[in-house]
């Protein structure tokens, strides 16, 4: 895409102080962009480190501003909000980008550790989006070109890793939210789509392998620039991808995955009255061949990288 495919577009980018949100910022802005980061500048288990993060990184970019608060807080969201309105004059394109990780075996979990995951990586999407989407919606009844949301996502949503309740249930909503999105902003011609990353950040660096499959994808993973991620969101962003909308994504270096989404593989019809608990046993090894296998996303990913 040239430098001009994004010109005149407002984005929102949470977790855009660094990784693979500093990535997505940077090239929105090479494409043209203005960018409102949102990033309290937390460590990558979510506590305070460098609260003015994202201040410092917004000096380096002319058509940057900054909101360095908490994106689980309700307030945060309309900040950024009024932030882009104020500053650039509108609002096309949000990215969720901003995550944590509090890992636990589920027999170990911290129900506060879990909720404090879930209110950053899907409630604070959520807020985002309750925020933003009015704005785009009533820019697109006025004549401006419809707007585009990506949520970035995680395998670890999809298959499921060791110790990864808090992470995987809430990547996984965040999965599900992008439908429901999709079909919310369907006729305001907004899409919204979701990218699963494969990249060297701070997730990546913090993965602890159970087994030597899962080493073998750290080692590889942590060689991935997440530059490759952020092109694709540009391009979802940008007004080539206008009909897509409600996809899965993943992207590995080089590699661009689409990925299938639940639906029904094959169906067992029982009697009327349905079969009593021997008959089920019997009936359902029809649907054996059909079941999927139980490796972790990290397992699933282990081959080499194209780079």
């Amino acid at each position: 895409m040239s430098h001009e495919k994004l010109a005149g577009r407002v984005a929102i980018v949470t977790g855009g102080a660094r990784g693979i949100g500093l990535a997505i910022v940077d090239d929105l802005i090479g494409h043209g962009a203005s960018v409102v980061i949102v990033d309290s500048g937390v460590s990558i288990s979510g506590e305070p480190v460098e609260p003015k993060l994202a201040d410092e990184v917004m000096k380096k970019y002319p058509s940057a501003a900054a909101v360095c608060t908490d994106v689980a807080d309700p307030r945060t969201a309309n900040a950024a909000v009024e932030v882009a309105l104020e500053r650039f004059g509108a609002l096309d394109i949000v990215v969720n980008n901003a995550a944590i990780l509090r890992d636990a075996f589920i027999f170990k979990a911290n129900p506060e550790a879990f909720e404090t995951v879930i209110r950053t990586n899907l409630t604070g999407a959520f807020l985002m989006l309750a925020a933003a989407t009015p704005v785009m919606r009533e820019q697109q009844k006025n004549g401006r070109a419809p707007g585009a949301i990506v949520n970035i996502v995680s395998t670890a949503g999809i298959y499921g890793n060791f110790g990864q309740s808090a992470y995987g249930a809430a990547k996984a909503g965040l999965i599900g939210l992008t439908r429901v999105v999709a079909h919310d902003l369907a006729r305001s011609g907004i899409n919204c789509n979701a990218v699963a990353p494969f990249a060297a950040t701070r997730v990546t660096e913090s993965i602890k392998p159970a087994n030597d499959a899962q080493a073998a994808y750290r080692d590889k993973a942590l060689q991935v620039p997440a530059r490759y991620v952020a092109r694709l969101v540009s391009f979802l962003a940008s007004p080539a991808a206008s009909t897509i909308s409600g996809q899965l994504f993943g992207v590995r270096g080089r590699e661009v995955f689409i990925f299938s989404q639940p639906r029904p593989v094959s169906k067992l019809l029982q009697p009327a009255g349905g079969y009593d608990l021997d008959g089920l046993a019997a009936g359902i090894k029809a649907l054996e061949p059909y079941y999927s296998d139980l490796v972790t996303d990290l397992e699933a990913f282990s081959a080499d990288p194209v780079l």
